[in-house]
């Protein structure tokens, strides 16, 4: 006897919109090969109608009849994908899972002021760390790449520059090595740290633009530099963010965390699953976490695979990289 549950899910769009279809599918169908990735469902098409095979067969349907709503104008790889990201995390809400389901009261959470229109956040978990970081001082934002640990931070710190919350913009990580050394790069300190601060710039850039960027950075209202350059130093009156949290020392963190100072607010970014220390070092991050977790005014947020946004295999990848260390 066939099993139901392995037939092949039917969707048809009656009347036939072809522009929308068009819009849906993507050009050649690369739409559809992101649900396919994302959902590990097999989906065939003839003109409107839609089958879908896999486990997830149901969940991917009801993708396609929401992305075909939105198709009025040709969809991008990238609505795609956040698109899913909600679809998922609305699904876990309906299962009433407590520690991924947890709604705030506005379904998308506080609103940022960058060149980004509607920038918000996409997860539970993400509301919840833009929350955080609006009412307090320091916010550790701990979890797997593609979370949007850093780029919600940056976010939050050019709103707060918009709405003159704050008089600048410092951004930190400290120049830890991933398996390569300093010394072989080209160029004098400033030339060798540049590339472990690139991904911040990658995200200034995309939020308020290569040219404001250049004259904020010109001007002194945005800094970007090394964690070794903090030392000695107070931050009055800046939004601060330490990314790459999980590569600091204990007595690096401890550092950083007593430059705060009056009007300033701080945001410590990490993935503790990726310390690259030197083996028996242990991370200042987690460190933190130990000795400031029930400290008023400190707030922490937890990154599950569940609040990755990017490309839908991380995800995956994420979860085959727990099972492996659980095995």
């Amino acid at each position: 006897m066939n099993n139901p549950a392995s037939r092949p899910k039917r969707v048809k769009f009656s009347p036939a919109d072809n522009a929308r279809l068009a819009g849906l599918c993507g050009p050649l169908d690369e739409n559809l090969r992101q649900l396919e990735s994302a959902l590990d469902v097999r989906i065939s098409r003839r003109g409107e109608c839609f089958a879908i095979e896999g486990k997830a067969a149901a969940e991917a349907m009801a993708a396609l009849e929401m992305f075909y709503q939105q198709a009025i104008e040709p969809l991008s790889i990238d609505a795609i994908q956040l698109g899913l990201v909600e679809l998922r995390n609305a699904s876990l809400a309906r299962e009433a899972k407590p520690e991924a389901a947890r709604v705030p009261d506005s379904p998308d959470g506080p609103q940022l002021l960058t060149r980004k229109a509607g920038l918000h956040g996409r997860t539970p978990r993400q509301i919840e760390y833009l929350q955080h970081i609006q009412t307090h001082d320091i916010i550790f934002g701990m979890g797997p790449a593609g979370t949007g640990k850093t780029y919600l931070a940056v976010a939050s710190a050019v709103d707060a520059l918009e709405r003159d919350l704050v008089e600048r913009i410092i951004l930190t990580r400290p120049a830890v090595e991933a398996g390569e050394r300093l010394g072989f790069l080209p160029g004098d300190l400033a030339q060798k740290v540049d590339p472990y601060l690139r991904p911040l710039y990658d995200a200034l850039y995309d939020l308020m633009g290569f040219e404001r960027v250049t004259r904020l950075y010109e001007k002194g209202v945005l800094e970007i530099a090394p964690l070794a350059f903090m030392r000695g130093r107070t931050l009055n009156h800046a939004f601060v963010i330490l990314d790459e949290a999980q590569n600091t020392t204990p007595e690096q963190m401890k550092m950083f965390l007593t430059r705060i100072g009056i009007g300033a607010r701080a945001v410590i970014t990490g993935d503790p699953s990726q310390v690259d220390l030197p083996r028996g070092q242990k991370s200042g991050l987690a460190e933190a976490a130990e000795i400031l977790g029930e400290v008023r005014g400190i707030a922490f947020t937890r990154f599950l695979k569940e609040d990755v946004v990017r490309h839908p295999l991380v995800a995956r990848i994420v979860a085959a990289y727990e099972r492996r260390e659980q095995a």
